[in-house]
């Protein structure tokens, strides 16, 4: 099968269910998700809470993530927590609050564990110069307990157009890993849309410096739905894509959210493809990666046969947070800087979303929270079964139910009726109590996760999610 011959039609099924289920929806990232925390959380209750953690949880690895906010120019699409400036002097009072954080979370007594799994997002990680990513990651190793084990976790976010062969052979030397790229697309009328111009060639040339570097796994971060985007156009950047052969590929639904993030005015909205040109492009999507070696993860990833997902996801070890999918290696995950977000057994709590006011509140040697929540023995029971979807593609609301000392037959009523609605429209078939999402069910596995949501309706009125379709 060649690229270009994968058909573009859409069954009628399909698209009578788009209408059907057509509506807005949260990615679940995390469950409660995030617009539930409240900003009333106490570092009190955090403190008392990570203290009665069951013994055997002290002993487990833990996940670490460190947010670097700034950006040299605007991406018009990107819904990220971001500061953009060029002045680089900018990092060493990050850097400077960044340190005193940790010191702060010392009495968290966490930081015993090894870490397994370490992430840099952003913004923009590769920002920081040289000798700052160096500084960062010795600050991190003073702090916790990094381990140089093979299979390891360790990934940072990069930018294409800020980095050239010294710093991935730096990554390298400081224990990196793993490599994911913001690729978007490649069409350069897209790009220019979207104000992120990074020619085939350059990302070509980074991906020989990785490969060179015996870099564990690539990852590459594309986006349908982007102005201009059409079938012709995206089966070219699939082409050049698969042709780099990167082990992980996210390809994630464009949200458009004007009204929530400023940039995305700057983006014509007559420009975007409509919702049957999205499920057009989903599907095309789909097939040429399945076509050409790669396995669906859960949502929107896609990874090689071989790959340690694609086995964690068959061995139900798979897991889905903030950072994306990753292995199971790691029971909680702490967040350092600028909005970061933790979540350390029943807990989820994040830093203060606005730079100025993580400054002020480190710097006055507080700690950074801005909002938690502790979870019930509900939200935490939900979690379970939306997680499976997520990770597994099937979930079993009775195994989750008897495990938590509940009938689901009682608990779940009317989430198990609208699950049988889903059967009827072949969105979901049931195999001995175990619900298995459909081809087409694919589709809407975040309605379906909707489904056993009882926060939804709770979500302030000022957040609104995006298009599930």
């Amino acid at each position: 099968m060649t690229l270009a011959s994968t058909s573009t039609n859409l069954p009628d099924q399909l698209l009578a269910l788009a209408s059907k289920y057509r509506g807005e929806g949260p990615r679940y990232t995390s469950y409660p998700t995030s617009p539930h925390m409240r900003e009333d959380f106490s570092f009190e209750t955090l403190e008392k809470a990570v203290k009665i953690l069951p013994v055997e949880q002290h002993n487990q690895p833990l996940s670490v993530y460190t947010h670097i906010p700034f950006c040299e120019s605007i991406c018009y699409y990107c819904a990220c927590n971001k500061v953009v400036t060029g002045k680089k002097r900018f990092a060493t009072r990050y850097l400077s609050a960044l340190s005193k954080e940790l010191d702060i979370y010392q009495t968290w007594d966490l930081n015993k564990r090894p870490v397994t799994q370490l992430h840099w997002g952003g913004g923009t990680p590769t920002y920081l110069s040289a000798s700052e990513l160096t500084e960062l990651m010795h600050l991190l190793a003073q702090h916790y307990v990094l381990v140089r084990d093979p299979d390891r976790e360790y990934s940072i976010e990069i930018d294409p157009r800020t980095v050239d062969g010294r710093i991935i052979a730096l990554l390298k030397g400081l224990g990196f890993n793993r490599l994911s790229l913001g690729i978007q697309d490649f069409d350069p009328t897209v790009q220019k849309a979207i104000n992120r111009v990074q020619p085939y060639e350059r990302v070509q040339e980074l991906v020989k410096e990785a490969r060179a570097h015996d870099f564990a796994s690539l990852s590459f971060d594309l986006i349908y739905g982007l102005p201009h985007q059409n079938v012709k156009s995206f089966t070219k950047t699939l082409e050049q894509v698969v042709s780099l052969s990167p082990d992980r590929i996210a390809c994630y639904n464009y949200a458009h959210l004007p009204h929530r993030f400023l940039a995305q005015r700057a983006i014509d909205r007559l420009t975007l493809p409509n919702a049957e040109q999205r499920l057009k492009l989903q599907q095309h999507i789909d097939a040429i990666l399945r076509g050409s070696g790669y396995e669906l993860v859960g949502l929107d990833h896609y990874v090689k046969k071989h790959d340690p997902l694609a086995t964690a996801r068959n061995d139900n070890t798979l897991q889905r947070n903030f950072q994306g999918y990753s292995l199971k290696k790691a029971s909680d995950m702490i967040g350092l800087g600028h909005s970061a977000i933790s979540q350390v057994g029943p807990l989820m709590v994040q830093n203060e979303v606005k730079l100025e006011r993580y400054y002020d509140r480190i710097e006055s040697g507080n700690n950074a929270l801005y909002r938690g929540l502790l979870l019930s023995k509900d939200d935490m029971l939900r979690r379970e079964v939306i997680m499976e979807i997520c990770c597994s593609l099937e979930f079993s609301p009775k195994a989750v139910c008897k495990k938590y000392g509940q009938d689901a037959e009682s608990y779940f009523k009317e989430e198990l009726k609208q699950m049988h609605e889903f059967e009827k429209d072949g969105l979901v078939y049931s195999n001995n109590e175990v619900f298995v999402l459909t081809q087409i069910g694919r589709h809407f596995l975040r309605q379906i996760c909707m489904t056993f949501d009882a926060w939804l309706k709770f979500t302030p009125s000022n957040i609104k999610y995006s298009k599930i379709i």
